[in-house]
């Protein structure tokens, strides 16, 4: 039997990440693992923000050519993780309508409804995120506190530590989890409730899109 054919497509986020391979080695060695018994025809690197959603393929000419090259050789589209794509749910609606195949490093399993859905959990944490931070200017401003540029910076500063923090926190907990064989984000959400292990708001339920954010966050710390 033939052994499956896979193009490789990773993506960093701005120039001097490209210059520097910044994040790209990991792509590759999480796409080199997968693939152990398949044949990787090619690869290609984007460069580029990621931000918007309007004409997001024209956007990324090395997507297009990786799409390209997949229907001239009968191969599958291969990423490392869903957020390399992108973390918008109109741009991942825009690919599977392109009837390309495709598979992420990340949650392999993962069939087009939960690829969609976990687009739109990381599009709903950044408007979130944009909206924590408006909240939070407001409220500081509403105390007499002269903001600008350096206040905004303080402030999401600020909650990234808190953020990352606590995912550092939960490591070895995470480490536990898949060591016993639960590897998936539904089955470690699972084990986090069953384990009463308490979420960052102290008394609140593990949901899937909460643990997504963990796992990705805990992630980049590698």
């Amino acid at each position: 039997m033939e052994n499956p054919k896979y193009i490789a497509y990773y993506r960093v986020s701005t120039d001097k990440q490209g210059q520097s391979g910044l994040g790209l080695e990991a792509q590759k060695k999480a796409v080199e693992s997968y693939i152990k018994d398949g044949d990787l025809v090619d690869e290609y690197i984007e460069v580029e923000t990621g931000k918007g959603s309007k004409n997001a393929l024209k956007k990324r000419p090395k997507l297009a050519e990786a799409l390209k090259g997949c229907k001239k050789h009968k191969a599958v589209l291969i990423i490392a993780k869903l957020d390399r794509l992108a973390r918008n749910v109109h741009f991942i609606s825009g690919l599977m309508e392109s009837k390309a195949e495709f598979v992420c490093c990340d949650n392999p399993n993962a069939n087009r409804l939960m690829i969609h859905m976990l687009a739109a959990f990381a599009e709903h944490e950044r408007e979130l995120i944009s909206t924590r931070t408006k909240e939070g200017l407001a409220a500081a401003k509403a105390r007499g506190v002269e903001l600008g540029k350096t206040g905004k910076e303080v402030l999401s500063k600020r909650n990234k530590k808190n953020a990352d923090e606590f995912a550092l926190s939960l490591i070895p907990v995470i480490g536990e989890i898949k060591d016993s064989g639960h590897k998936t984000v539904d089955t470690i959400t699972q084990q986090l409730n069953s384990r009463n292990i308490p979420t960052a708001r102290n008394g609140s339920k593990w949901h899937i899109q909460t643990v997504h954010r963990l796992l990705k966050r805990q992630e980049s710390f590698r």
